[in-house]
């Protein structure tokens, strides 16, 4: 355990150093001191949180078992083998092929779109007014 500590107290000191780095170029040499030993405190925490999580992690019991990995005699041909044919449709591709385009059998709910068409209305304001506006815009 005393080996730990030494490595949370380095972490602890590389985050007190750099916060304390950072925030004395822009604040106080007490604001600066409170903060890097908050970050102490953080970053000792996190080490010492880091090192309980992989210690836990090594201890926990594998997952899978052998009993787990053994197939059941029954199940033993299921997902074996792959179809990969498709259904023989050249009579129907036949018939689609034999129909000329305009005799379509089926409903016809189909309409295309017809938007409305854009006509130019007659401009009512006048070329000095706009010439104004233009000169206006562009002095900004």
């Amino acid at each position: 355990m005393p080996g730990k500590m030494r490595y949370y107290t380095l972490f602890g000191l590389f985050g007190f150093l750099l916060t304390f780095a950072v925030a004395s170029s822009s604040n106080l040499f007490m604001t600066s001191l409170i903060r890097g030993l908050i970050a102490f405190v953080v970053w000792f925490g996190l080490s010492y949180a880091a090192n309980w999580m992989i210690g836990f992690m090594k201890e926990m019991s594998p997952a899978s078992t052998d009993e787990d990995l053994i197939v059941p005699q029954d199940d033993e041909g299921k997902g074996g083998q792959l179809d990969l044919t498709t259904p023989d449709e050249t009579d129907e591709l036949n018939e689609l092929l034999k129909q000329p385009p305009g005799s379509q059998t089926g409903n016809d709910d189909f309409t295309p779109l017809n938007p409305p068409k854009l006509v130019k209305t007659p401009d009512d304001k006048d070329p000095e007014e706009l010439a104004k506006v233009v000169r206006h815009l562009t002095e900004n």
